[in-house]
């Protein structure tokens, strides 16, 4: 999966701040309705500025829309502001209609997204992607959703290369995630690579929740809450983060949990949903970007201090993760620090 450190369409049209506008349907759950105003509209840059408007729209004139819930919402944006969008995200609806039955859009449906301009970035969480595809928007491309939706989404849409694995999708222009919390997830990596790890991690800590889970990771994990008495890896984890500068084997990150090697990667795969190599390697890359982001140390200090010992190590993971060099991420996020 690529993760894009610079997009053209991120900075403000026209000198305005980035518009996201939030499509509500009918049947629209309230929780990942919620998720983009909550993520987009905290993100700030250092100088406290504000970098998203976010404006919620339903496909018809302003007024309610019905739900998952036992309550409607007030909707004060038609599908006018479609038109204004530079990111648009569709959140699940469970009144899909045509479009869940037989991957078609409704006339009404098909008018309101007629009004996006070219350009704009198109984002779904969980079941909204069935209107991402029905519109013909993933013919082609990699998408995910929600792991329960996946067999039936691939058979509707054929043509569409779903992974059901995944937590997210970023395939540049649209992106693709997997429900509830994955939408989080997606978000977040939006305003990351959008503006840089300190400001999404700030948006993370003030909203409570990891500030980066990799859209590679399984949507579905074994063991996601330890049953009561069951030993965790958790504190192997803790260990480690504090160590990234120095040499971490695996029986090094066993022995703080008094488990065997053995037990302790089947353990720690059922709990984080990839092995302690893949871990360690995600939490280098991410001390990696921050350094490179945050500091003016060398590319072989960054290299050093991440664990990766030389700068033709770390060169290699960030190029496999990224797809960008070490002086580009930094060239790239000092650009948008200057311009933001």
């Amino acid at each position: 999966m690529a993760d894009r450190t610079h997009d053209p369409a991120a900075p403000a049209r026209a000198g305005r701040r980035h518009r996201v506008v939030v499509l509500a349907l009918d049947g629209v759950i309230p929780f990942e309705l919620g998720i983009p105003q909550r993520i987009f509209g905290r993100a700030r840059s250092a100088a406290g500025v504000r970098l998203y408007d976010v404006v919620t729209c339903s496909v018809r004139p302003p007024g309610p829309v019905r739900t998952d819930a036992d309550f409607a919402i007030l909707v004060e944006h038609g599908p006018e502001a479609l038109a204004t969008a530079d990111t648009l995200v569709i959140p699940a609806s469970y009144e899909l209609g045509p479009v869940y039955e037989e991957g078609r859009l409704t006339d009404e449906l098909a008018a309101a997204l007629a009004r996006l301009r070219p350009g704009t970035r198109l984002v779904s969480i969980c079941t909204g992607g069935y209107v991402l595809a029905a519109a013909g928007r993933l013919d082609g491309r990699p998408a995910t959703t929600h792991w329960s939706s996946a067999d039936h989404f691939q058979r509707l849409f054929p043509q569409v290369k779903v992974d059901a694995d995944v937590l997210f999708i970023d395939d540049g222009d649209v992106l693709t995630s997997a429900g509830v919390a994955a939408g989080i997830d997606l978000c977040l990596h939006l305003v990351r690579r959008d503006h840089g790890t300190a400001v999404a991690n700030e948006v993370a800590r003030r909203t409570v929740v990891p500030p980066h889970r990799d859209g590679g990771q399984a949507q579905y994990i074994q063991r996601p809450v330890p049953e009561p008495q069951l030993a965790t890896t958790t504190a192997a984890r803790a260990w480690a983060l504090g160590r990234l500068h120095e040499p971490i084997q695996l029986r090094d990150m066993a022995e703080q949990e008094s488990m065997s090697v053995r037990t302790f990667t089947r353990r720690f795969r059922e709990e984080v949903g990839v092995s302690p190599g893949q871990w360690l390697t995600r939490q280098r890359v991410e001390r990696a970007r921050h350094l490179l982001e945050s500091s003016e140390l060398s590319v072989d200090q960054v290299a050093r201090d991440a664990g990766f010992g030389t700068a033709q190590s770390m060169r290699q993971h960030l190029q496999a993760a990224l797809g960008v060099t070490p002086t580009a991420y930094r060239r790239t996020f000092r650009a948008t620090e200057e311009t933001g």
